[in-house]
């Protein structure tokens, strides 16, 4: 494996948790395996490994950009990241609150939602 690999892997443990990529991994097939790479040299290993913005950071952006795609499934498991990241539940509403100025109150409305849900589970999880 290459060294932008192993450092998006490192990475990618710390920020979304151990458990969750090692879910990932024993998930991962021949089929998927190549995404799997490119996502995590591409995703992790250069823009999420790069220290111009803080983790914070980036979980806010990384959560506004997915709710302005609308690409909602996504947006729970980088809302849990946040206890590695340190973002806040005010950090998440703020970018949320971006999205709906700027790219729609119903995408940020469902995001919310997602978010209201996942930090109740966080919570109950302990």
């Amino acid at each position: 494996m290459s060294d932008r690999y192993e450092d998006g892997m490192a990475v990618r443990r710390a920020v979304l948790g151990a458990a969750h990529v090692d879910r990932a991994e024993a998930a991962k097939t021949d089929f998927d395996a190549p995404f799997q790479a490119l996502i995590t040299e591409g995703a992790w290993g250069t823009v999420w490994a790069d220290d111009t913005i803080s983790r914070r950071e980036r979980s806010m952006l990384t959560l506004a950009l997915l709710a302005a795609t609308g690409n909602f499934d996504e947006i729970p498991m980088h809302v849990r990241a946040c206890a590695n990241t340190g973002a806040s539940q005010d950090d998440v509403m703020q970018a949320f609150m971006h999205v709906a100025i700027y790219a729609g109150v119903p995408k940020a409305n469902h995001a919310i939602k997602l978010a209201k849900q996942t930090f109740a589970e966080m919570e109950a999880e302990g």
